[in-house]
């Protein structure tokens, strides 16, 4: 009466766990296969273009701080930067938070994209009646940067399920979105601006957020469905204090620290040289066509190599382009140069993220690879809001001008000298890998 025979129970056992085996063996013949086909190939681009769209538009706030502090209401206000700074800081540091967000509730990864899009485009449509530079930074920046951060993150966190021997290209090949619309958005803003105002502009750019993102939408699925049962293993987050996460995101907020201020300052140095409109326009430009084939290339390299081999090649290339083609080009041509070197070398340094969170998983084997992501971006964020008041220090009574030669007597010299020591200092992961203690932890 006590139950069945001890032998009759193992062979129970077994019989379960061999039915659940083949039914997880049925179910995963069922699903699309991972790095190919054309359900991964599908959801890659649709990553792209939502990339280009969430990114694209942050990354080209430049155009809208050169009219807003050129025209009225905002023009007597010297906040306008902060704007920009917000929007793109917030869209970085809020992730690891949309991170854990999916993570502890699975079934809104469905809904944050579209929840993200619908307050991307309320911000930038209450934004188009701002009559003050606070309503721009919290509408424009705060209220844009939750919305972009909530509406990005399942791109990260479903990257996973489709690309696993080719995730590092698929990185690679999303992030070079944000230099495609780098291309092009800035000239179409332009237009837009300069034909019908920012109050148009912005309200047509929220259209074109739901049009363009919306379709897309559909493809921005899990390629392994999401039970309602559906649970998750406590968050682990020792790698926090592991010394391999801490010295490749200190590398990471040191190189975020100097790598946008080139984007915000080589128009205006373009123009102190004699440049057209167009012509310093055509520096960004230039910077962002080179990123995408620097993206796209460092993502085929980091399935192949260690992290500290590609940021190697992303910091020798960004610190020899500041130091030996920006700091003497005093004409335009040098200063394009230097566009594309270092669009392709700089511009490149995230791609190198999924390498990195390879190396931090071989410590902290639980963690969760978008959260690893997550406190990677907060670190770039970190480095973006801090370059903001340290450019304006390093731009103020035009230090070594007339004193040293071309571009580091221009006035720029501190701020060319202060990228370049932040990108060389971007590869402390390279020397810490000599490191004995580091290689043992």
């Amino acid at each position: 009466m006590s139950g069945a025979p001890s032998g009759s129970s193992t062979t129970m056992e077994t019989f379960e766990v061999s039915s659940r085996d083949s039914v997880a063996d049925h179910h995963e013949m069922n699903l699309p296969p991972v790095d190919r086909g054309r359900r991964a190939w599908l959801f890659l681009a649709a990553c792209f273009i939502i990339e280009a769209l969430i990114w694209g538009f942050t990354f080209s706030f430049g155009i809208f701080q050169d009219y807003y502090s050129t025209h009225e209401p905002f023009k007597s206000s010297g906040d306008t930067a902060v704007v920009g700074t917000c929007a793109m800081g917030i869209s970085y540091m809020l992730l690891p938070v949309a991170f854990i967000l999916l993570q502890a509730v699975p079934r809104i990864k469905l809904w944050a994209a579209p929840i993200g899009f619908v307050i991307m485009c309320l911000a930038l449509s209450l934004s188009s009646f701002a009559t003050t530079t606070t309503h721009l930074i919290v509408s424009q920046g705060v209220g844009y940067g939750i919305g972009a951060s909530l509406a990005y993150a399942p791109t990260i966190v479903f990257m996973d399920d489709w690309f696993v021997q080719r995730k590092g290209l698929a990185f690679g090949i999303m992030w070079a979105g944000t230099g495609l619309s780098g291309v092009i958005l800035p000239i179409v803003l332009q237009w837009m601006l300069n034909s019908f105002g920012p109050q148009t502009t912005l309200r047509a750019w929220s259209v074109v957020l739901i049009l363009l993102g919306g379709p897309l939408l559909y493809f921005l699925r899990p390629r392994l469905p999401i039970s309602r049962n559906s649970r998750t293993r406590p968050f682990d987050f020792k790698f926090l204090w592991d010394s391999t996460f801490l010295i490749y995101e200190t590398g990471n907020i040191l190189e975020a620290m100097g790598y946008f201020l080139p984007t915000i300052y080589l128009p205006s140095y373009a123009r102190s040289l004699g440049a057209s409109n167009i012509q310093s326009s055509l520096t960004v430009m230039l910077f962002n066509l080179a990123s995408v084939f620097g993206c796209v290339i460092m993502g085929s390299l980091v399935d192949r190599y260690h992290a500290t081999t590609c940021i190697l090649g992303s910091t020798v290339g960004s610190t020899i382009a500041v130091f030996l083609i920006w700091g003497f080009a005093d004409t335009l041509a040098p200063l394009y140069i230097f566009c594309i070197f270092y669009g392709l070398f700089a511009g490149s340094f995230t791609s190198t993220w999924p390498a990195v969170v390879n190396e931090v998983r071989k410590k902290s084997t639980y963690v969760d690879p978008s959260i690893v992501f997550g406190f990677l971006s907060t670190g770039r964020g970190i480095g973006n809001i801090v370059s903001g008041p340290l450019s304006e220090a390093l731009l103020k009574r035009s230090a070594w001008e007339g004193v040293a030669a071309k571009a580091y007597g221009s006035g720029f010299g501190p701020l060319i000298v202060f990228t370049g020591v932040s990108a060389f200092l971007g590869g402390l992961p390279i020397a810490a890998r000599s490191s004995k203690r580091f290689r043992a932890d």
